[in-house]
């Protein structure tokens, strides 16, 4: 088991590495934070991110901030009779900074708190704190990989005409 939160899927499609990749173009918007776009989109697209020949960085669009939002990063290899896609989710970098300095801390202060202060309980209680916080990520986490999965594999079954 990781540490970090992390996920890892293989989907293989009939459709063409071509047909896969166009489909994440139509529902991925690239990220420009220095646009205003207000209301005045005509598609709603699903992903921020960037889409590249057989690869792609996305996230679900959302309308306000979650630290738990996985990166999707995925590659797509052509076969002879369709393509095979490879899905990793992972934390952003901003979040698992967080995650792991958190952890560092509590883990200090628990070894602060047993070989220093020679105060066992509260070096347990920091422990568990610290065990906690990852428990918590990864939870929360998987409940972020499974709706970013569904909406995924929802716009890879859409129909070619919409």
């Amino acid at each position: 088991m990781h540490y970090l939160p992390r996920y890892s899927e293989v989907l293989v499609s009939s459709m063409s590495l071509e047909e896969v990749i166009m489909r994440l173009k139509s529902v991925t918007q690239k990220v420009d934070y220095l646009t205003y776009r207000g209301e005045q989109a005509v598609h709603q697209p699903l992903f921020n991110g960037r889409v590249e020949k057989d690869s792609f960085r996305l996230s679900l669009l959302i309308n306000k901030a979650d630290s738990f939002l996985p990166l999707i990063k995925g590659k797509v290899e052509s076969t002879p009779s369709g393509c095979i896609i490879f899905l990793d989710f992972t934390l952003f970098s901003g979040s698992i900074f967080f995650l792991i300095f958190w952890s560092v801390v509590t883990l200090a202060m628990g070894i602060f708190f047993f070989f220093a202060a020679s105060e066992p309980w509260f070096a347990l209680i920091t422990i568990t704190v610290g065990v906690g916080n990852i428990i918590f990520a990864w939870i929360h986490f998987k409940r972020k990989v499974k709706q970013s999965q569904e909406i995924f594999h929802e716009m890879l079954s859409l129909q070619k005409n919409k």
